[in-house]
């Protein structure tokens, strides 16, 4: 099983720890959410046909839904 992945390729219930985020294609904003490098977060639902992602970033237990292509260009690795 690949260790590094991006957000986008997680199945729902699947936990990872935020490593990089592709800073030149993602606003600041996704910092002042809480997507920075050691973060923890959870899958929690899919929407099927390319749709959002609804992530769940644990340490202040944060849902936070994420167009596929921004979850692409976050990596993580899998816990």
């Amino acid at each position: 099983m690949q260790k590094n992945v991006n957000l986008g390729n997680l199945n729902s219930g699947e936990k990872a720890k935020i490593s990089q985020l592709d800073t030149d294609s993602l606003p600041a904003k996704f910092y002042e959410l809480g997507f920075v490098p050691g973060a923890l977060v959870e899958i929690k639902q899919k929407a099927p046909f390319q749709g959002p992602i609804c992530i769940n970033i644990i340490a202040n237990n944060t849902l936070i839904a994420l167009r596929k292509s921004e979850a692409l260009r976050i990596t993580a690795e899998r816990i």
